[in-house]
């Protein structure tokens, strides 16, 4: 055993090596506080513990239609994404914002729809044929009641969906046609929005229309049959026809292209309201027919022509339930009709009138043009127009030239034996109701056309005479109505026909009628005679209300004397004739006569009365009219001594079809 070696003292223990240690923190605490470490957490976990929350504070989900707009930009390319991969859910959701009525209570807010209406604005292109749902809801909305930042957004949607997709712009044209037709705005708005009147209502529509005929010019070709299939229907309230034609004729500001077919709708349908007028009146009794225009010249009087100054309810067609004689009924309808037609025809009076003062000769005659297109096309081949052409006898009257152009396009057409008779009779009476009528127009004028229908008579004479067995309307209608006319033109301007006879005469300047001499001009009476006392016999066939005043006038004056020939034509019936070819010959073989057909044939086979410058009687729009328009004179001497005689009355009758032979004029 070896010994510890001696330190020369006591034994010392030998000594305990420490295992090394890493330093670290954790040593160097205090042992004191060893044991609060372990019990107090630290100072993160101990906030967390004691979070609590304070019951006054409003906690809630945020709402859908708080999304930002990016969020909700990419909520539709991804509706729109799936929908094209059948996955409708999301589509639909977008869909049913536009669907949703104002009122409801889970409407989206202003904010929201123009977020929404944004967002589609940026897909335009996704919105394909297949979308055509969405599409046409968000066309269906009320955007045009909404605020202005909507409709600015809403509009650039319009936009770039016309643009990016051209298959829906028939759609879009006819939802803004459609906000031009009277529709009440809607009283629903967002977010309480107010009631738009009806003129903003219908300018957003302008502004919208203007906005996608500058981004697609080929849209007013579109526009033209849309605003024919969306014109109001007769049976619509005059403030529905009155806002439609008003609105139309704004388009033509922004749209000039359209101005012609724009203004031949509008006149095709208003001729239509007046041959109407004229119908009615006609199958009216008597009694109830009588004043019916001048119970509406009381009514109107005064009355200013804005639509958004009336009342809301038409005061027009609607008849109480113990109502119940036809003809009062009919009555009011044809009121209805009446005023109507007074407003249309009094804005197309005041959208003439600055093209033919207010602007240069171009305008002018591109007017004309249109109005003398009109004519041609639309109001002489209908029959009993009765206040539509006024417009053209009215216009033409504002320059020699132009009453000048419109003469000889009547002429024209009179002549023109290549145009079916009908419409050459018809012209006829308007060149002879024109020239009688017309204050403006010239004696010089008179004389021109008095010699043309002279010289036209003069060869249909020369061809129908010698074939001629006696007055026969059906085979020389024309030769007829051009009689008529010349006797028309003779009974109201006598004066224009006399040999040397002066412009622009005043009748206070010149004398007594019974004490000048009356010298014809070359041709006048030589042209009365050869054909009233022709073969042809047309005093027979001609009106007899103008028959029988030519007659008085011309005695009077000493023109021609034909009562001999009135009395012969008294005891004569007029027949039909038909037509057997047999070889190269044609007989005539009178039909066979009965008591009935005598009086049946009378006034079947003679002219009618009609002269389409009858008095204008419309209260609105008759003011246009004042000045141009040449009244019923009796003669001096002539007319004065009548009014003495015991069947006066009888003779005024007379008179007064001459002046107004036509529906509206009874009882003026």
């Amino acid at each position: 055993m070896v010994a510890a070696p001696s330190t020369g003292g006591a034994s010392l223990p030998a000594p305990t090596k420490q295992p090394s240690r890493r330093p670290t923190l954790v040593r160097k605490r205090d042992a004191a506080n060893s044991d609060v470490d372990r019990e107090t957490p630290p100072s993160s976990l101990s906030k967390r513990a004691k979070v609590s929350f304070d019951n006054e504070v409003e906690v809630r989900v945020m709402d859908a239609w708080e999304k930002a707009p990016a969020v909700i930009r990419e909520e539709v390319r991804r509706a729109l994404e799936r929908h094209s991969l059948g996955d409708d859910t999301a589509y639909l959701r977008v869909k049913e914002i536009f669907e949703t009525k104002p009122a409801q209570e889970d409407a989206p807010s202003a904010i929201a729809l123009q977020n929404y209406t944004s967002a589609l604005t940026s897909n335009a292109s996704a919105l394909t044929r297949s979308c055509s749902g969405l599409v046409h809801a968000v066309l269906r909305s009320r955007w045009i009641d909404g605020n202005e930042d909507y409709v600015a957004i809403y509009l650039k949607f319009l936009g770039n969906l016309v643009s990016a997709q051209g298959t829906y712009l028939g759609d879009v044209l006819r939802m803004l046609v459609e906000c031009l037709t009277h529709v009440p705005p809607s009283r629903e708005s967002h977010s309480g929005e107010l009631l738009r009147m009806r003129s903003e209502v219908y300018n957003r529509a302008h502004t919208a229309l203007k906005y996608i005929l500058r981004l697609v010019p080929s849209a007013s070709s579109v526009l033209s049959s849309l605003f024919t299939s969306l014109f109001p229907h007769s049976s619509d309230s005059k403030r529905a026809h009155a806002a439609y034609v008003q609105n139309l004729l704004l388009v033509i500001e922004y749209a000039p292209e359209l101005q012609s077919e724009i203004l031949s709708l509008v006149v095709d349908r208003v001729v239509k309201i007046d041959v109407q007028v004229q119908v009615d009146l006609e199958d009216l009794a008597d009694d109830v027919g009588e004043g019916v225009v001048q119970d509406i010249s009381r009514s109107y009087s005064g009355l200013p022509h804005d639509l958004d100054d009336e009342e809301d309810s038409d005061n027009e067609s609607y008849v109480s339930d113990d109502e119940t004689d036809l003809d009062v009924r009919r009555a009011k309808d044809i009121t209805a009709n009446i005023e109507k037609l007074d407003l249309i025809l009094a804005d197309l009076f005041s959208y003439y009138d600055p093209l033919f003062f207010g602007m240069s000769v171009r305008y002018r005659d591109k007017a004309l043009g249109i109005l003398i297109s009109q004519f041609t096309n639309i109001i002489l081949p209908t029959y009993r127009s009765r206040h539509t052409q006024f417009l053209l006898f009215h216009f033409v009257q504002t320059h020699p030239d132009l009453i000048d152009t419109f003469v000889g396009t009547c002429v024209h057409l009179a002549f023109d034996k290549g145009r079916p008779a009908i419409i050459r009779q018809s012209t006829v009476a308007y060149l002879a109701s024109f020239v009688a009528r017309g204050a403006h127009v010239s004696s010089k004028i008179v004389r021109n056309v008095f010699d043309y229908i002279g010289i036209e008579l003069d060869n249909y004479r020369q061809e129908y005479e010698p074939g001629c067995r006696g007055p026969d309307l059906q085979r020389y209608s024309i030769y007829y109505s051009l009689v008529q006319a010349l006797l028309y033109i003779f009974c109201f301007r006598w004066r224009d026909l006399e040999a040397g006879s002066e412009e622009h005469f005043d009748d206070s300047d010149i004398l007594p009628v019974e004490d000048l001499p009356h010298i014809w001009a070359p041709g006048v009476k030589e042209t009365l005679e050869q054909n009233l006392f022709s073969r042809l016999n047309p005093l027979k066939v001609c009106s007899p209300a103008i028959v029988n005043e030519f007659a008085k006038i011309a005695n009077h004056f000493g023109v021609i004397y034909v009562f001999h020939l009135l009395e012969t034509n008294k005891r004569l019936q007029l027949s039909r004739f038909h037509g057997a070819v047999c070889g190269d010959m044609t007989y005539s073989l009178p039909e066979r006569e009965t008591a009935l057909s005598m009086r049946r044939d009378n006034a079947s086979q003679q002219l009618d009365e009609y002269f389409p410058f009858d008095p204008y009687h419309l209260p609105r729009s008759k003011r246009w009219i004042e000045g141009d328009y040449r009244e019923w004179e009796g003669i001096p001497g002539l007319h004065d001594e009548k009014e003495d005689e015991s069947d006066s009355e009888d003779d005024d009758e007379q008179e007064s079809d001459l002046d107004e032979g036509t529906g509206t004029d009874s009882g003026d």
